[in-house]
């Protein structure tokens, strides 16, 4: 049905646990999967760790997020298992929504497949879902992991 899935992938554990249902995806449709990472272009106002606070420049900035989607990459390429081919894509954007909608244009995935954190009621008035926005912006189809 589907041959190029785009995974976005944080570290969650939301993210996580959709991975193996991702797997079975894949490998049912014998598809190829690219993880998504979206992260923000530009440094927060500190970095703090304890109550120690430090300014950043936007080049240590980068080199930190790069490490980091290694890592979140490294993790769920190996919760998906073997047998699947696995691209990855680092995208900075400070709209989650847009970066994940522009990881499907330079992918050429033909579908996204989210998590979702399912909220409800006043929290997701309160904290909004991008897994709408990514719904209401697709051209692409986009399939939601509860």
């Amino acid at each position: 049905m589907f041959k190029h899935l785009l995974v976005p992938v944080d570290g969650s554990d939301v993210s996580k646990k959709a991975l193996k249902k991702v797997a079975e995806l894949a490998k049912a449709d014998k598809a190829s999967v690219t993880l998504a990472y979206v992260s923000d272009p530009m440094p927060p106002m500190i970095y703090s760790d304890s109550t120690m606070g430090y300014g950043i420049s936007q080049k240590d900035h980068q080199k930190v997020c790069e490490a980091f989607a290694k890592d979140i990459f490294k993790k769920a390429s190996l919760a998906l298992g073997a047998g699947l081919k696995v691209n990855t894509l680092h995208v900075s954007n400070s709209n989650l929504a847009e970066g994940i909608l522009e990881g499907a244009k330079k992918s050429k995935a033909d579908v996204i497949v989210m998590a979702s954190h399912k909220r409800t009621g006043i929290k997701s008035v309160l904290l909004g879902s991008e897994t709408h926005e990514v719904i209401v912006h697709s051209k692409l189809p986009v399939l939601v992991l509860g």
